[in-house]
């Protein structure tokens, strides 16, 4: 079941916090709960996409992204993630996490997220964000004039562009 209990109270939590800038990095702190786990004792994969919502959300909240997009009548929806894992995260462990934006191309929005315990990287994840409406995807550029910021425009890293590319080159429907 989604965590919506530990979003309410990161919601909550971060709701008075000062706000963030689009390019500027959201900060929180969690604990891998018994369930949360998986048959090895470790932070189940698909769990830990779900806590990563617990970061993602309150910097939308905290960048004012969530409420100008709302006022438009428009919905944030994952469109694509690429993650990797590289330590395990075991029952009763905290750790950092950390949430940003890496810029835009013209349909999606890209998400930078990581957890992090002791100074050591556990897990990373890049997500493809659409804004959307009942017609659809929402270009970026209308995007980014509705929050206030026309110009902004980052340069990705490379391999996040890498990344795109070979997203949009997939085949789509999937053939089984």
């Amino acid at each position: 079941m989604f965590p919506f209990v530990r979003l309410a109270k990161e919601l909550t939590k971060f709701s008075l916090a000062p706000p963030l800038a689009m390019d500027e990095v959201h900060v929180s702190h969690h604990i891998c709960w018994p369930w949360d786990i998986d048959m090895f004792g470790e932070l189940n994969n698909g769990r830990t996409l779900s806590i990563y919502d617990l970061g993602r959300l309150p910097l939308a909240l905290r960048s004012g992204f969530w409420k100008r997009i709302r006022a438009q009548g428009w919905g944030m929806s994952m469109a694509g993630a690429t993650i990797r894992y590289r330590h395990r995260v075991t029952m009763f462990q905290r750790f950092e996490m950390r949430s940003g934006t890496l810029g835009r191309d013209a349909r999606f929005l890209y998400l930078h997220q990581t957890m992090w315990r002791k100074g050591r990287a556990l897990s990373s994840v890049v997500y493809r964000v659409a804004v959307t409406d009942n017609s659809g995807i929402i270009h970026t550029d209308r995007v980014a004039e509705a929050i206030g910021l026309p110009d902004w425009n980052p340069k990705m890293p490379d391999w996040v562009d890498q990344w795109a590319k070979a997203e949009n080159s997939r085949e789509w429907p999937p053939v089984y």
